[in-house]
């Protein structure tokens, strides 16, 4: 066993990466008061305030980050698609990010519900609809990772939904948080260590 030193202020968490090669055959769709809404163009500060709270709790900070210009060329890219959940209201509670920029391959680069309707049975509606939008005639791989940092039941779920792991990493980086990113109560399951 080999451990590594981990510098002050930063984290730590295993990616796990995982695969679905085969269209998942037809199911039911679960009755849900939810729908989905394509987006496009983004509106880049409409993204972001869903992008935090959706992925606050699980310490998403990389597109919060990002450069004006660099987002918007990824999420208004032609090969690049982002829908909105939203309940009865009209109200944003969830994001699906699919980035088909690879050829023959659909990367669900985010995926995900605000904490309130964690554990509800919606993941399952959520992941349906996902895949139903990213198996395109011409995808054959859909791909995503996850980390230890997700919700904990994320890589159970994957699995369940007909993902396979097919690698895993250790990342490291500076606490958002820390950095004045995402608020110092986010994530309060992963303690803060300066």
């Amino acid at each position: 066993m080999t451990l590594h030193d981990i510098p002050a202020g930063h984290l730590a968490e295993v990616v796990t990466y995982l695969d679905m090669r085969e269209r998942p055959k037809p199911a039911p769709m679960p009755s849900v008061p939810l729908s989905v809404k394509a987006w496009k163009p983004i509106d880049l500060a409409k993204y972001r305030i869903l992008f935090e709270r959706v992925g606050a709790p699980w310490l998403w900070y990389s597109r919060l980050t990002m450069a004006d210009a660099e987002l918007e060329a990824i999420l208004n890219h032609d090969d690049v698609d982002f829908y909105a959940v939203e309940d009865r209201r009209g109200i944003e509670i969830g994001m699906i990010e699919l980035d088909f920029r690879e050829e023959r391959q659909c990367e669900i680069q985010f995926f995900g519900l605000v904490p309130e309707l964690a554990s509800k049975g919606y993941g399952r509606w959520l992941m349906m609809q996902t895949l139903e939008r990213a198996w395109r005639a011409d995808v054959e791989r859909v791909h995503l990772h996850t980390c230890t940092l997700d919700h904990p039941n994320a890589l159970a779920f994957y699995q369940k939904m007909g993902f396979v792991p097919r690698g895993r990493a250790v990342e490291t980086f500076p606490d958002p948080r820390l950095a004045g990113i995402l608020p110092r109560d986010a994530g309060p399951h992963v303690p803060i260590l300066e």
